[in-house]
């Protein structure tokens, strides 16, 4: 397939001209307020050392917007190093002075396969985890492939009755999108046999499980139409499964993807921001599901931009709102031009199916 060569042969090139990290270089951690399912809590965020993300290493080359996996260490880690690590990282922050708080615990990558993090390391982060006392909710991420009862079982065997979140980037409910714009290597049908799966453990063996869906706003080859039409529709779709929560993430152009290659050859742009907004607001409107906005990029050269009147103003908006789940309200000249793109986005749109990407 002609998108996972492309994106293969980036990848490549990506990962010759980058620099080796260390994993003291690759974990990250911060701590501040954040939306939990009881409300606004102090949250601990830890980026833990990882080889990367299979999918993003293998031959498939990974997701066509996505270079996480390039402030990987692309080496195996030894379990020792990982939680000497996550240890510093949480010895950073004023944690026990919390009667409770929500941990993220990010992998660039899957939580749950044991070949990016080591089973061993899993357990011994979540028993230090659970001897801190006031761990009320442990949030990882996972692409749907790795979530098997085989693995929940062992994580609830340490965490018992504590709430544990897998995120999962659908990205859409569009299989086609999926496939063949975002090459992200599974169908709904895997999505949904994760999200079942959850919902099963939950009834079955009394877990007390969470799914979130990842959203991707604006992939390659979507008019800023069709980007919001179909975030918005995957959110419908969601909430009809009962997924636990969601999440927008609007592109951001990183480096070494083929998103970039099309950013570059003027092929491609970042959705304004005012889609987010009127993603984010008929979202909160319609469903009855928690609803978040990534604002990574945000008013910046390769990320969502109105006009240098109001980026800051709305990624603080935005921000702020995450956290009381409330409408985005707010007026700007730029919002007619965005007004004036989305009405004739299709004014020009072919019907004649793409052959190739024109990007060589």
């Amino acid at each position: 397939m002609e998108i996972e060569n492309l994106t293969k042969e980036i990848r490549a090139l990506a990962f010759e001209r980058k620099d080796p990290k260390t994993p003291s270089q690759v974990a990250a951690s911060w701590y501040n307020d954040d939306l939990t399912y009881d409300g606004v809590a102090k949250t601990l965020f830890i980026i833990l050392p990882t080889p990367g993300c299979s999918w993003a290493i293998g031959d498939s080359g990974g997701c066509t917007m996505c270079s996480y996996v390039s402030d990987c260490t692309l080496e195996p880690i030894d379990s020792k190093t990982i939680v000497d690590i996550f240890k510093q990282h949480l010895n950073r922050f004023p944690v026990n002075e919390e009667d409770k708080i929500t941990v993220k615990l990010f992998a660039s990558g899957s939580f749950l396969n044991p070949r990016e993090l080591p089973k061993d390391a899993r357990d011994e982060i979540l028993n230090i985890l659970m001897d801190l006392g006031n761990v009320h909710e442990i949030v990882v991420e996972s692409r749907a492939e790795y979530v098997k009862e085989e693995y929940i079982d062992e994580v609830v065997d340490i965490i018992g009755d504590t709430l544990f979140e897998i995120s999962m980037g659908l990205e859409t409910s569009n299989d086609y999108t999926r496939l063949k714009k975002i090459n992200k290597g599974f169908s709904l049908d895997d999505f949904n046999n994760a999200v079942s799966l959850i919902q099963k453990l939950n009834s079955k063996k009394g877990y007390n499980l969470k799914s979130k869906a990842y959203i991707f706003v604006k992939p390659i080859l979507l008019n800023e139409k069709d980007a919001i039409d179909e975030a918005i529709e995957t959110a419908r779709y969601c909430a009809d499964h009962n997924v636990d929560r969601l999440s927008f993430c609007p592109a951001t152009i990183h480096g070494g993807t083929l998103i970039e290659r099309m950013w570059r050859k003027g092929a491609y742009q970042p959705p304004w921001i005012w889609s987010c907004i009127e993603i984010i607001n008929t979202v909160r409107k319609e469903l009855d599901i928690p609803t978040l906005l990534d604002t990574s990029g945000f008013g910046s050269r390769r990320g969502p931009y109105n006009c240098k009147k109001c980026n800051k103003d709305l990624k603080h908006m935005i921000i702020a709102n995450n956290l009381t789940q409330t409408p985005i309200e707010y007026e700007c000249d730029c919002k007619n031009k965005w007004l004036a793109e989305v009405n004739n986005a299709d004014m020009n749109k072919s019907t004649v199916p793409a052959k190739h990407l024109p990007l060589y």
